[in-house]
C-alpha cells in the first residue's frame, strides 16, 4: 500500500488534464498506473462500451491530440502508435473499477478517486480567490477606461485651444 501512496501523491495529479470541460486521465496514463498494456485497457472498455457514455469517456479529436502533444503530455503523435486515445472522466475511472477487477486496479482506482476529490477541494477553495481577482480586474479595467477617456478629452481640448505653429497655407 505504501507504493500506492507514492503513486497517488507524485503521479496521479500529474496525469489529470482538462479537456472538453472535464478533468480527465488518458488511457495510456491509466494503463501505466494499473500496470497493464494500453491495448488491454482499451479492449476491456470496448467490450463494455455501454458503461461509458460521453461524460464518462470519449475519444480525443485530432485537434485535442495536437494539443496533448503540444503540451508535452506525449512526446509525439508516434508515441500513440496511430491509436486515438480515450480520455476518462472521474466517473469513467470509477466505472473502470467494475471491469478491471484485479487487486491492483481496485487500489489504484481508490487512489485516483481520492486525487479527484482533492482536486475538487482545491478548486473550491480557490473560487473565492478567483472571484476577488475577477472583481479586481473589472475595477482595474474601469479605472484605465477613465484614464484613457480623460487623456482623449485633454488631447481634444488642447488641440482646439492652442494656436497651430508652423507653415500656414493661405490658399486654402
Amino acid at each position: 500500500m505504501n507504493r500506492l501512496e507514492i503513486i497517488k501523491e507524485e503521479n496521479i495529479a500529474n496525469h489529470i488534464y482538462f479537456l472538453r470541460g472535464f478533468n480527465v486521465i488518458l488511457d495510456f496514463d491509466l494503463a501505466s498506473l494499473y500496470g497493464v498494456e494500453t491495448r488491454i485497457l482499451k479492449q476491456a472498455v470496448r467490450r463494455n462500451l455501454r458503461r461509458f457514455p460521453e461524460d464518462f469517456m470519449f475519444e480525443l479529436s485530432e485537434n485535442e491530440i495536437d494539443f496533448v502533444v503540444s503540451q508535452n503530455v506525449t512526446p509525439s503523435k508516434k508515441y500513440l502508435g496511430g491509436a486515438i486515445p480515450f480520455a476518462f472522466t472521474e466517473q469513467g475511472v470509477a466505472m473502470l473499477s467494475g471491469i478491471l477487477n484485479s487487486d491492483k486496479a481496485i487500489a489504484v482506482n481508490i487512489s485516483i478517486m481520492r486525487t479527484f476529490v482533492q482536486l475538487r477541494k482545491l478548486i473550491a477553495s480557490n473560487k473565492s480567490i478567483v472571484e476577488k481577482l475577477y472583481q479586481f480586474e473589472k475595477k482595474y479595467d474601469e479605472q484605465f477606461k477613465l484614464v484613457f477617456e480623460a487623456l482623449r478629452q485633454l488631447i481634444h481640448n488642447k488641440s482646439k485651444s492652442e494656436k497651430r505653429i508652423g507653415y500656414k497655407d493661405y490658399d486654402k
